[in-house]
């Protein structure tokens, strides 16, 4: 890291955006497996947040693999890296008080626990959804043909076959997709964040 930086605050704090929009912001950190329903909860999460008139952006693993982090692999160390920079691109929206919903695979507890701890140190509201379905669903399920190709070993390093997951221990929220809808998923979560006074 370079040595000649000097951070520059802004004239706009984080507490004065929370007034002006009326909202507090969070980053809701979707982890689970490929095909255990993050991106389909998250896309259906923002639509219903736009629909209360609140700020709220969806960063998807795939998607920021195009652009932000089209340099990185799938190997642990790039996955680490990956986790990271989201960590980082996060915090600085939740910052601006945007509900930031982030679906990624995120499989190791460690990095989860470094993209809660950026946020806990700037003083800023993290919280942690388990999207859970066992391998057997997801196998099934299969979207995008990736579980059929890492069992012919076509695939590398894929999270759940050849590469670990992690789940969470202790996970704000445990949603089990073998067992509810998205609606249902998106009613916990919207619950939740105003139990909790995210939204008001």
């Amino acid at each position: 890291m370079a040595t000649n930086l000097t951070f520059h605050p802004g004239s706009v704090d984080h507490h004065e955006r929370v007034d002006l929009l009326q909202q507090s912001g969070i980053t809701i950190w979707f982890t689970g497996l490929s095909a255990s329903g993050k991106s389909t909860i998250a896309c259906a999460l923002e639509q219903h947040l736009l629909h209360l008139h609140k700020f709220t952006y969806r960063l998807d693993g795939d998607n920021i693999r195009y652009g932000l982090n089209k340099d990185l692999g799938f190997d642990e160390r790039s996955r680490n890296e990956n986790i990271r920079r989201i960590g980082e691109v996060s915090r600085l929206f939740t910052d601006a008080a945007c509900i930031t919903l982030t679906a990624f695979i995120s499989p190791y507890r460690a990095d989860r626990a470094l993209a809660r701890k950026i946020h806990e140190e700037a003083g800023l509201n993290f919280m942690e959804v388990f999207v859970d379905a066992p391998l057997a669903v997801v196998e099934q399920r299969d979207p995008k043909g990736l579980y059929k190709k890492a069992r012919l070993g076509e695939i590398k390093e894929f999270t759940g076959i050849s590469a670990p997951y992690e789940p969470p221990l202790d996970a704000e929220l445990h949603i089990k997709t073998a067992e509810c809808d998205v609606e249902e998923a998106v009613r916990i979560i919207i619950g939740y964040l105003l139990e909790k006074g995210y939204i008001f």
